[in-house]
């Protein structure tokens, strides 16, 4: 999962006057442009002609979301607006005729463009649409979210997907979710699609045609996220002095977050852990044969924990999922997060108890084979149409798009 914690009140209150900043922001701006508009005589225009589909990426590391989808909508010939908060996101250079991508500015700058945004559809992985800096834009006719990982959608910060119109989702818990989180706060029903996971589907293809790693030592892979609730925050170096016990190869994989929300702690934990015959610390954008190459993976609520499972159909070691739900639309269901049904079927749980036993529970999640048999009952529960999500996708997007310019024409013929 990517749930991670947040790191105080005051991180949120922070937020909140970036939000109201930005609201500032966004007033001045459109009493400029009306202004405009007047000056010159009803001649200017607030926005270029209306995109067809617009992306919005907010990190370069979603690219391999998208990277199918546009793929797929390229060949059926639907100019696409490839929109990204990151300078070297490799969608900027995508070698798709009908995909066009636009840096569009990091943080604010980029929430600014897209409040103003003029699209029929906007379609996205960021959660937070209408809560804080990003407003829905007037001239956006509609909202689509895809989610970047299995599980849950209820791993988002509070009110993180209240505001999209449709969400495309995986698997029936996640429907069941967010079911109830509407019926909770009287919003009206979003459309549900389901399609599968895109890049999944991506990510299993890669690896059929690169096949298995050459023969190495048992390797286990440390792949922490971040905050207070992380392995690295509650264990320390540790974990890392009992691995190293095993005797087998260890590659640390710390999440991106951790080398700027946890600056510190890292470069003492790489001081004090040096890369070795034993040891390497692992920082590929592209984190495909880190894993290829991986026995086993210890992580906590990382969204790689599927990823590995589910695609490399390898077992998991993971840390206690009992974190606080508080800040997360979790908080409000009625019952359990199915990720914490799922994490005993695919591996064990690691914890202060059996840390010094860890060359134990690794053997044992390697030899035991209820493993591979959960693996499939979670595979069949949280990743609908294995192979067809890409295409799934742009078939919705493609309708979509057609109904609501439909709609439209229809409207405009009226008058």
């Amino acid at each position: 999962m990517l749930l991670y914690i947040d790191p105080g009140t005051g991180s949120m209150l922070f937020t909140v006057l970036l939000g109201l900043i930005g609201a500032a922001a966004y007033s001045l701006r459109m009493l400029f442009i009306k202004l405009r508009f007047a000056a010159s005589g009803g001649k200017a225009q607030i926005s270029a002609k209306k995109i067809p589909i617009a992306i919005f990426s907010d990190d370069k590391r979603y690219w391999s979301v998208f990277d199918p989808i546009c793929r797929e909508l390229d060949k059926r010939g639907m100019e696409v607006l490839y929109m990204t908060a990151s300078p070297d996101d490799p969608g900027l250079n995508n070698p798709y005729e009908h995909v066009r991508g636009e840096f569009i500015g990091a943080g604010n700058k980029a929430f600014s463009k897209l409040n103003f945004l003029n699209a029929t559809i906007l379609f996205s992985t960021t959660p937070g649409l209408d809560v804080y800096q990003w407003k829905r834009s007037k001239n956006v006719d509609y909202y689509v979210h895809i989610f970047h990982t299995a599980g849950e959608v209820t791993r988002y910060r509070m009110f993180g997907i209240d505001y999209y119109d449709a969400l495309m989702i995986a698997g029936d818990h996640q429907e069941r979710d967010i079911r109830q989180l509407e019926e909770k706060r009287n919003l009206p029903a979003k459309e549900l699609v389901t399609v599968g996971i895109p890049f999944m589907d991506e990510m299993a293809t890669r690896l059929a045609s690169t096949g298995p790693a050459a023969e190495h030592p048992r390797t286990v892979l440390l792949a922490p996220t971040w905050g207070p609730s992380a392995i690295f925050s509650i264990h320390g170096g540790k974990i890392i002095d009992k691995l190293l016990q095993t005797g087998y190869h260890i590659i640390i994989r710390p999440h991106p977050q951790s080398f700027a929300s946890e600056a510190e702690l890292l470069d003492k934990l790489m001081k004090e852990y040096p890369e070795s015959d034993q040891l390497e610390w692992n920082r590929d954008t592209d984190n495909f044969e880190v894993l290829r190459r991986s026995d086993i993976l210890i992580s906590d609520f990382s969204g790689v924990v599927f990823d590995f499972s589910l695609i490399y159909d390898k077992p998991v070691i993971y840390t206690d999922p009992n974190f606080n739900l508080a800040p997360y639309d979790a908080w409000f269901l009625d019952h359990r997060l199915w990720t914490f049904s799922a994490l005993p079927r695919i591996g064990q749980e690691l914890n202060m108890e059996n840390l010094d036993n860890i060359k134990e529970l690794i053997d044992a999640c390697l030899e035991d084979p209820r493993y591979a048999q959960g693996r499939q009952e979670v595979r069949n529960e949280t990743w609908a149409y294995p192979g067809e999500g890409a295409v799934r996708a742009a078939d919705y997007l493609m309708a979509k798009y057609a109904s609501l310019t439909e709609t439209k024409n229809e409207g405009s013929v009226a008058k």
